[in-house]
């Protein structure tokens, strides 16, 4: 367990705010240095296909869904846009958030760029009035883009407004675009990493990489070391077999991951089921399971509690 004299401040974080900072980095790491990220941006990411269909219950259907889910579930903070958190937050007060700053349809085909929908001034206002636990916020970078210039030039801003306000800063940073062949090779979701270091972001979200003949765990350490001081957590992706999701998390830690956002995995389960899948989520990431006793706890045998 951290305490308070572990966590490592960046320069940026003005002195009287160095305490506030150091309180929201151990609410949503849990007191670990790690983080479970519940994430419920998908949908305007997604629109409803990640929320209506076969194989996805009908609970998900209603966007209360995921808030009573980050309630009754064991996570770090969730991740939603402002205007969800505004609709629903009343009544879900004790939910620690991270306000999701861009946003983009999967509609339009072309090169990817995802703009700003709330500024960090807006986020600070809100929390202000709304009192919410609000720790942090993120936003996402299309690496590649022909657009990637405005994205980086946002996130370098949106880093240094959070740091300057207490907050953790979260970037997403997926490789897409005309001249970007494969997104997940090692050399590539390394080379985002870096960029994350680069722009002084506490976290980054990439995607596990793959590479073919080779082991993805060991090809993962490329990202780990490129990312220096800022921490790298993997993107949960679509739904999966439980057991193979949870070993795969497992691998990723064991790599040198420092956590995990997940959504889809999470939510489009029943209500109880993706509580409990939270409660294994955290117990590899918060509790250092293994992954026999994080299935335990999916399957309702054993509990993991914070």
């Amino acid at each position: 367990m951290l305490t308070k004299r572990d966590v490592y401040v960046p320069l940026d974080v003005p002195y009287e705010l160095e305490e506030e900072y150091v309180e929201n980095f151990l609410s949503i790491t849990r007191s670990t240095g790690r983080v479970m990220l519940f994430a419920g941006d998908q949908k305007i990411e997604h629109l409803n296909s990640d929320f209506y269909g076969t194989n996805i219950s009908l609970d998900d259907s209603d966007p209360e869904h995921l808030f009573m889910i980050a309630k009754h579930g064991t996570i770090g903070a969730f991740a939603t846009q402002l205007g969800l958190i505004a609709r629903y937050g009343r009544d879900y007060k004790e939910i620690p958030y991270v306000v999701k700053l861009n946003s983009k349809t999967n509609l339009y085909k072309g090169e990817p760029y995802s703009e700003i929908l709330s500024d960090v001034s807006e986020v600070m206002e809100f929390k202000r009035n709304s009192r919410l636990r609000i720790l942090g916020v993120g936003y996402t970078i299309y690496l590649g883009s022909q657009h990637e210039y405005k994205m980086l030039s946002i996130a370098s801003r949106v880093i240094r407004e959070a740091h300057k306000n207490g907050l953790i800063a979260i970037v997403w940073i997926y490789p897409r675009g005309r001249y970007i062949k494969n997104e997940k090779t090692p050399e590539i979701i390394a080379g985002a990493t870096g960029v994350a270091v680069s722009l002084g972001a506490d976290f980054v979200k990439v995607n596990y990489p793959f590479a073919y003949g080779k082991d993805r765990k060991e090809a993962f350490k490329q990202a780990i070391r490129a990312a220096g001081r800022t921490g790298v957590i993997c993107a949960g992706g679509s739904a999966v077999d439980v057991w193979q999701f949870l070993k795969t998390l497992h691998d990723q830690l064991n790599a040198g991951s420092r956590g995990n956002a997940t959504g889809r995995n999470i939510h489009q389960r029943p209500f109880e089921e993706a509580v409990r899948l939270t409660e294994a989520i955290s117990a590899l990431v918060y509790g250092n399971r293994n992954v026999e006793e994080a299935y335990a706890v999916y399957e309702g045998r054993a509990r993991f509690k914070l």
